[in-house]
């Protein structure tokens, strides 16, 4: 069993510049590690994502009945508007399961001015999911209807995107855990650091031994070469 060295103030001082190098280590691992997760738990607004893999919510405020649906998944396709903090509003559409219509029942009623309260904005969360032709055919043949006629711009297939996006918010996509390499990489060296720097500080690292027997070689040297000279 190897005998457990002599705490001097050379070692003790190998010991504190070993334990801050760690604590850096982990600030750095840590920082990452929250950035990462960050990253991996974030939701875009509608009009910052960039691929159908980007989850995200649109702030609706008014919302049309349903213009096209797929009665065998009970899926609706709704025109929404958005409005921004600076008056600006946009329109997209929205996918939602027609057994949540209520959710949504009195924005409807709001925006075709069946009631009079304005109702508060709802966040629907979803996926992007392209817009087929078949979609795009009748959100041109129905945009009309939704759209005040003083806000109302022609709309075909040529200009369609400018206006509505190439896609629509599927909001019947419930949130998909991703799994993060870069994320439990970066963990598992985080907790290899952090035990490194408890092994430290209860003396068991090699390193500070290791660090000490060269300093102490290095010494004994500079000593011999120094006694050395003397003589010589």
């Amino acid at each position: 069993m190897k005998k457990k060295k002599k705490v001097t103030e050379r070692r003790l001082g190998i010991k504190m510049l070993v334990c801050l190098a760690y604590l850096i280590i982990i600030t750095i691992l840590f920082v990452g590690s929250y950035q990462l997760y960050e990253q991996k738990n974030e939701v875009l607004s509608y009009s910052e994502v960039k691929s159908v893999n980007d989850y995200t919510y649109i702030e609706v405020s008014r919302m049309s009945e349903k213009f096209a649906f797929y009665e065998d998944t009970n899926i609706g396709i709704h025109f929404v508007i958005e409005k921004e903090d600076t008056g600006m509003w946009h329109t997209y559409l929205v996918a939602i399961n027609e057994d949540d219509y209520d959710k949504y029942k009195d924005i409807i009623d709001y925006t075709y001015e069946r009631i009079d309260t304005v109702p508060e904005p709802i966040r629907v969360y979803g996926y992007p999911a392209i817009v087929d032709e078949n979609i795009k055919n009748l959100a041109i043949k129905n945009i009309g209807s939704f759209v005040p006629a003083e806000n109302e711009v022609q709309i075909t297939a040529d200009n369609y995107e400018t206006y509505l996006t190439n896609s629509y918010l599927d909001s019947t996509q419930s949130r998909k855990d991703e799994f993060s390499v870069r994320l439990c990489i970066t963990l598992l060296l985080l907790f290899i650091v952090v035990g490194l720097l408890i092994i430290t500080i209860f003396d068991k690292d090699k390193i500070v031994d290791n660090l000490d027997d060269e300093l102490e070689k290095t010494k004994r040297i500079v000593v011999k070469d120094l006694k050395k000279k003397k003589k010589e």
